[in-house]
C-alpha cells in the first residue's frame, strides 16, 4: 500500500480506510454524546443551558496567506445542535497573539433545522494547533483547536483537478451501489475525467449519504440536486461514492486518487481543470450556489 510520508505527496491508491474519522468535528462531538461524554448529569455536574461546544468541520485547514474557508458547528451540552444566533470567532496561532475577533458566517439555507453551519474565512499562514475561541450570542464562550497542515494532501484551489475517471451507469467500476441515496441520484451519467478532458466546467461532490459519519452528505446531495435545473447545462455536474460497496470500508478509487480523509467534499473546477474552490465537512445552499456561480 502506498501511504503520504512527511511532506511527500502521494496520491497513489489506498484499499484501506485510514483517514476517515474526523479528528477535532461534529461528528466527534455527537459520537462522545452517544457514550455519554456530552450527556453528563446536570446534578453531579452542573450543566447549564448556556453551555456550548465547538467541532471543526474543515477536514484540512492548511497553510495559506489568502483567505481558506473553516467551518464550525455548534452543539450543546447535551450533544444538540445549536445554529441561528449570531457568532464570532478569535483566532489565536501556535506561539502567536489572539487575533482579532471577526463575525461568522451562518450558512443554513438546504440543511435541516436547527443544524446550520458557521464560516469564516480567514488565512492561516502558520502550521501548527490553532486556537479559536468562539462566542455565541446568549451563550457561554467555547473553545476549539485544529491542525494547520503545511502541506495539504486534498487538491486545494488553484491546483490542476487529478483528472481520474468516476464511477458511472455505464462504466461502475465496480461500486456497488453507485448510490447510496434513496432514491439513488441521477448524477452518475458522466465521468469525472471524461467532464475535464471535454473542458466543461465541473462541480464533482464525494459524499455517502448512507455511511456518512456526520450526517450531513445526504442534506448536501440533497442540496445540489434542488438547484441543478438552473447549473446542468453549464455544469457538468457529478456525485461520487465514498464507498466500493455498502459493508466495507474500500473506498471508491476516485477517492483514493483526490485522497479525501472525509466527507462530504464539494469542488468547483472551471473550464482550464483548475479548481476554483473547495467546501468541506457541511455547507449551506447559498455557499453552493457561490461556488457554481464562480465557475459556471
Amino acid at each position: 500500500m502506498r501511504r503520504t510520508t512527511g511532506n511527500r505527496r502521494d496520491l497513489g491508491p489506498r484499499s484501506a480506510l485510514t483517514r476517515r474519522a474526523f479528528l477535532a468535528t461534529s461528528a466527534g462531538l455527537l459520537v462522545a454524546a452517544a457514550c455519554g461524554g456530552g450527556r453528563r448529569d446536570a446534578a453531579s455536574t452542573g450543566i447549564h443551558p448556556k453551555g456550548v461546544d465547538a467541532g471543526t468541520l474543515s477536514m484540512e485547514p492548511y497553510v495559506s496567506t489568502g483567505p481558506e474557508r473553516l467551518a464550525f458547528a455548534l452543539l450543546d451540552d447535551r450533544g444538540r445542535y445549536i445554529g441561528g444566533a449570531p457568532a464570532t470567532i478569535q483566532l489565536e496561532p501556535p506561539g502567536g497573539a489572539p487575533r482579532a475577533t471577526v463575525p461568522m458566517t451562518l450558512h443554513a439555507e438546504g440543511l435541516p433545522a436547527g443544524r446550520g453551519v458557521y464560516a469564516v474565512d480567514v488565512p492561516l499562514p502558520a502550521p501548527g494547533v490553532w486556537s479559536a475561541t468562539i462566542r455565541l450570542e446568549g451563550r457561554d464562550p467555547t473553545s476549539a483547536h485544529f491542525q494547520v497542515t503545511t502541506t495539504p494532501q486534498v487538491p486545494v484551489p488553484g491546483a490542476t483537478a487529478p483528472s481520474v475517471p468516476s464511477p458511472t451507469v455505464d462504466h461502475p467500476l465496480g461500486v456497488d451501489p453507485l448510490c447510496t441515496r434513496e432514491p439513488a441520484c441521477p448524477l452518475h451519467r458522466t465521468s469525472l475525467a471524461d467532464a475535464l478532458r471535454a473542458g466543461r466546467p465541473t462541480a464533482v461532490m464525494f459524499a455517502t449519504p448512507a455511511r456518512c459519519q456526520s450526517r450531513y452528505c445526504g442534506p448536501v446531495l440533497d442540496q445540489l440536486l434542488a438547484i441543478r435545473r438552473d447549473y446542468e447545462q453549464r455544469v457538468a455536474l457529478i456525485h461520487v461514492e465514498i464507498y466500493q460497496n455498502a459493508t466495507t470500508s474500500e473506498l471508491v478509487s476516485t477517492v483514493q486518487r483526490w485522497n479525501l480523509p472525509g466527507e462530504p467534499w464539494l469542488f468547483g473546477i472551471d473550464r482550464t481543470g483548475r479548481i476554483a474552490g473547495r467546501l468541506d465537512g457541511a455547507m449551506g445552499t447559498d455557499e453552493v450556489r457561490t461556488l457554481l456561480d464562480r465557475i459556471a
